[in-house]
């Protein structure tokens, strides 16, 4: 249950064979100068082109699912054999890094590779998953190709529009994708294991415990609205600040008291990301504004309870101004956690490799929020550095790139010896 550890004899688990193929990945951009790559946008179809290859070149069969999701699958010892899923997603946001989602495909890529060139077969199937849509940036929707592999994506998820009114039906067939092959991607959880993601930190923890991974005990629940604030326009010459219903100005009163809030609890994070102003001019009172927000707390209860407190200061700040007040649940995902067994798995592993297993929560969804209602999931947090995500500062160094590769290796490893004992099957778990 051993690999070797020095960089030279990692092959496609290298820190340098892995940066190779982020930058490579980083390259593929729907924006010149920067990395912006959209869920099914041109440049993700060409990202997902390039993974397929690696993932054939790694020794796996592949295709693309009808929500876009690039799949690579690696063949247990038998047919039969179920299967334990690997992987994360090749979206960005706009203006990204490199490593956010992308490393977790790479590394899981390399992974499998080791098993082929060793000619290694596991008592189950591996498969790499290349989601998109996890960011949720181009379509007012989010996990789009995890949740299609759940079984857990609504019909009404294709009706959505981008800003260009363009819907993801459209998109999906310009992809190449077809929309009707969404409902056979869900996976039978019968044949399915588990799932075992590799994703940067974006925080600071483990750069402050000096450690290159650690385990990630759940990903917070999250919410996200959108909040409507309609008072009357007029003129900004002639119309009296007594006598005003100033839309702006009560919501930019409704931001600072959430944040009030948000601030008061410390365990609850909110944030206002967006804010416009219908048929907004310098010379003209704003009569309706609009602004999202985005509630997120590893505690469902604190989420819940504190979002009504939201609503409620924001209906008092609307009553006293004068202004009418709607607002839109556009997402709601509750907390999940992730499985104490295969944490285990993690665990084990990292302390076979001499580090100390730290518990984080992560702040930010993954795809494990959507998979989770079809197996049980598993989150490994890579060093990065300084915290930054969603930025082009992003930065992983090579040596943790290689600890994680070989910690995935030795959890699924031990997996493997787990389900091979409990079924009584012999099976070869060295390299």
């Amino acid at each position: 249950m051993r690999i070797e550890t020095p960089s030279g004899e990692l092959g496609e688990m290298s820190g340098p064979r892995l940066r190779e193929r982020l930058e490579a990945l980083a390259k593929i951009s729907d924006e010149a100068g920067a990395l912006t790559r959209l869920y099914l946008s041109p440049a993700h179809r060409r990202a997902a082109d390039l993974v397929r290859q690696w993932m054939e070149e790694a020794g796996m069969t592949s295709f693309i699912d009808g929500a876009g999701t690039v799949v690579g699958r690696y063949d247990g010892e038998t047919s039969q054999s179920p299967t334990l899923l690997l992987g994360s997603h090749i979206d960005t946001v706009r203006d990204a890094g490199c490593f956010d989602g992308t490393l977790g495909v790479a590394i899981a890529i390399a992974v499998v590779s080791r098993f082929a060139e060793a000619g290694l077969r596991l008592p189950f199937a591996l498969e790499v998953l290349a989601f998109g849509d996890e960011e949720g940036v181009r379509f007012p929707t989010t996990l789009t190709g995890s949740r299609a592999l759940a079984g857990t994506l609504g019909s009404d998820a294709l009706g959505a529009r981008d800003a260009d009114g363009i819907t993801v039906r459209e998109a999906l067939t310009a992809f190449g994708c077809d929309p009707e092959d969404i409902p056979p991607a869900a996976r039978d959880p019968r044949r399915v294991l588990g799932y075992l993601e590799l994703h940067i930190e974006q925080g600071t923890r483990l750069e402050a415990e000096d450690l290159p991974v650690g385990l990630v005990s759940g990903i917070s629940g999250a919410m996200r609205l959108s909040i409507e604030v309609e008072g009357t326009s007029g003129h900004a010459g002639t119309l009296a600040m007594d006598r005003r219903s100033d839309a702006l100005c009560g919501a930019a009163e409704m931001v600072l008291a959430i944040e009030a809030r948000a601030r008061a609890l410390g365990d609850l994070l909110a944030t206002v990301g967006c804010i416009r102003v219908r048929s907004g001019a310098v010379n003209v009172v704003p009569g309706a504004a609009t602004f999202t927000l985005d509630v997120r707390a590893f505690d469902d209860e604190l989420r819940r309870s504190t979002l009504e407190a939201m609503l409620a200061d924001a209906g008092d700040i609307a009553f006293r101004r004068g202004l009418r007040l709607r607002h839109r649940i556009e997402y709601d995902q509750a907390t999940t956690r992730c499985d104490t067994r295969l944490l285990g798995f993690f665990s084990t592993a990292m302390e076979r490799r001499r580090l100390r297993p730290i518990s984080l929560a992560s702040g930010a969804g993954h795809d494990g929020l959507a998979v989770a209602a079809l197996c049980p999931i598993a989150m490994l947090f890579v060093r990065c550095r300084g915290g930054i995500s969603h930025h082009p500062a992003e930065e992983v160094a090579n040596a943790d790139m290689e600890t994680a590769a070989v910690v995935l290796v030795d959890a699924i490893f031990e997996y493997a010896s787990e389900h091979a004992a409990n079924h009584k099957i012999q099976v070869n778990t060295s390299l």
